[in-house]
């Protein structure tokens, strides 16, 4: 018979390939985690992962057994769920990664007026710029910016046609003068931030269905997109932001679009998920709520 904790530390280690990593994970010595992975390998008369004193990785037998222990955990996990708990209730935790800006200045308080509408949800929120791995990283769901080319995991469109802008604050304008053209705009202090691993720092502009793209320079660059947009509020300099990032900044006059005749280029947000069978009921709620947040955010820039 098989342990649940001994179930979940397995898909946890093979997940972050390291016995430590999983115990700092559960909160647990990591001596703890060896021992639940040596009871599995007894049970299953087989060793699962590969030691060294540098490495640790799955055997071929472990690989081969690793998808039949998560569908146990979500068997175990569907049925403890279905004891506990009416089912129209809404329980368990739901992990989430989101872009930190958007998170943070958007989406923050719909995660909370939706956790306070099912009280026995429990949400774990990461805020990251950097790209979630949505199979190995610890989260169920992620928001991410840009186009789904990976058809690996499930993408639902939550604002398809968001786009970015050119912003700064009255006070930077009132200090430099609002730049009338792409060639003024090139002069301009731009604040970019670091994307796919490089600064962003080629901004596509489009009118009347040309594209142009402006390469810009400045004084300060960060991995943090939430950094850039406070700096541009500050009145440090020209950002180019997701419209969805800046909505409220627009609305109460803390920045102001510039070059308002050039579309900025599309960032479609979406959410996404390993597996169509983690559409849990939480999931698909808490998909519909953001998506009208954020229609109603875009609608009022």
């Amino acid at each position: 018979m098989f342990r649940l904790e001994d179930l979940s530390l397995f898909v946890r280690a093979a997940a972050l390939s390291s016995f430590s990593d999983a115990a700092r994970e559960a909160g647990i010595p990591p001596a703890q985690v060896s021992s639940a992975i040596k009871r599995l390998e007894t049970a299953l008369n087989t060793r699962l992962f590969a030691r060294s004193t540098r490495s640790l990785r799955l055997t071929v037998e472990g690989e081969t057994w690793l998808p039949y222990a998560l569908q146990m955990l979500d068997a175990l996990q569907n049925g403890l769920q279905q004891l506990t708990t009416p089912n129209d209730e809404v329980s368990g935790t739901l992990q989430i990664a989101v872009p930190s800006d958007l998170g943070r200045n958007l989406l923050l308080e719909v995660f909370r007026q939706f956790r306070t509408r099912h009280p026995a949800l429990r949400l774990r929120i990461l805020f990251s710029d950097h790209l979630t791995d949505v199979f190995k990283d610890p989260v169920d769901i992620a928001f991410r910016y840009g186009d789904n080319d990976d058809a690996s995991f499930v993408s639902l469109p939550v604002a398809p046609d968001n786009r970015r802008v050119l912003v700064a604050s009255p006070a930077w304008i009132a200090r430099h003068g609002e730049p009338k053209t792409l060639a003024d705009l090139e002069k301009c202090n731009a604040l970019t931030y670091v994307l796919r691993g490089r600064p962003f720092d080629r901004w596509p502009l489009h009118r009347d269905g040309v594209e142009h793209s402006v390469q810009v320079c400045g004084n300060i660059t960060s991995d943090d997109a939430e950094v850039i947009r406070r700096l541009a509020v500050a009145g440090e300099g020209v950002a180019f932001k997701s419209a969805l990032d800046v909505k409220d900044d627009l609305q109460a006059g803390r920045l102001q679009v510039l070059l308002p005749e050039y579309l900025g280029d599309r960032v479609p947000l979406n959410m996404i998920c390993p597996h169509r069978k983690q559409l849990s009921a939480a999931v698909r709620l808490l998909y519909e709520e953001v998506k009208a947040r954020c229609v109603d955010t875009l609608n009022a820039v």
